[in-house]
């Protein structure tokens, strides 16, 4: 009988471009989430939060089903705020009182726990009457500082050469080299948190 090995995985910034595929479903029965997908079409995240929709608590973990982020989602009174926190909420890995960043409803992404300055902010493209964008990307997450996009997140295309867009649950997601594979991940779920889709 064959054994299944998980494959070693790195989440640190990758040194090329590179693509994933990101499936709006959960592999774990009745849960909510998403499963990520490398080029090769193996699997490297899962995003899922074990309760109902729009929780307000989601996990980020790789593929041997270690956290790597925790998602909190904060009401204030000048609307939500999503907070992302590096590790488990088993009580004992999860420093509450220092969060790694926080998403503001209008996509402004303050990195928490780092000493350099940086800013990110995470674009959602505006939906036409069709439902369609008006440009191709769905969503994207720009280095302010830099004042270029480090992820864009659109509808997956088939590979058939003949344009068919998949469902609206299938994107593909391009993240430029140098950037932290898992924080972009981590504002991937906050972006399916945003839209009511996790």
């Amino acid at each position: 009988m064959a054994k299944v090995r998980p494959l070693p995985i790195s989440v640190e910034a990758a040194s090329k471009r590179e693509s994933f595929t990101v499936w709006m479903k959960s592999l774990v029965m009745q849960g909510n989430g998403c499963t990520v997908f490398n080029e090769n079409g193996e699997i490297v995240y899962r995003i899922d939060n074990y309760d109902n929709k729009g929780s307000n608590e989601v996990y980020l973990m790789d593929l041997r089903g270690n956290v790597l982020f925790t998602i909190l989602r904060r009401v204030r009174v000048f609307g939500r705020l999503w907070r992302g926190y590096k590790g488990d909420n088993d009580g004992s890995n999860l420093n509450k009182e220092k969060p790694s960043f926080e998403v503001t409803k209008k996509g402004e992404i303050t990195l928490l726990s780092n000493n350099e300055a940086s800013c990110y902010k995470l674009k959602l493209e505006a939906a036409s009457a069709t439902g369609r964008t008006k440009s191709a990307a769905l969503f994207k997450i720009i280095d302010c500082r830099r004042g270029v996009v480090v992820a864009e997140g659109m509808r997956k295309q088939s590979r058939s050469g003949s344009g068919v867009l998949l469902g609206d649950d299938v994107l593909t997601l391009s993240v430029e080299p140098h950037v932290d594979r898992s924080f972009i991940m981590a504002l991937v779920t906050v972006y399916g948190l945003m839209n009511r889709l996790l």
